[in-house]
């Protein structure tokens, strides 16, 4: 287990069963960079991996549609 696991097992332990919407998550990631703003650039990767995290479910989803077909 790396050492960040732990930060995500007790985030999963304690928030696992609540859902929270996007522009609340990114609220609050703006406002974790203001208040520490030397993790601005993890925490703009992070948000823009997670964005773009459905869009590369989509193209494998046309792949295996296109390779479905013989394409």
């Amino acid at each position: 287990m790396y050492f960040t696991d732990r930060g995500i097992e007790e985030l999963q332990s304690r928030r696992g069963d609540e859902s929270i919407a996007v522009a609340a998550l990114a609220e609050r990631l703006r406002e974790f960079v203001d208040l520490f703003p030397e993790f601005e650039t993890p925490i703009e990767r992070f948000a823009t991996w997670l964005a773009r995290v459905a869009d590369d479910d989509d193209d494998d989803d046309d792949d295996n549609y296109a390779d479905e077909e013989g394409f």
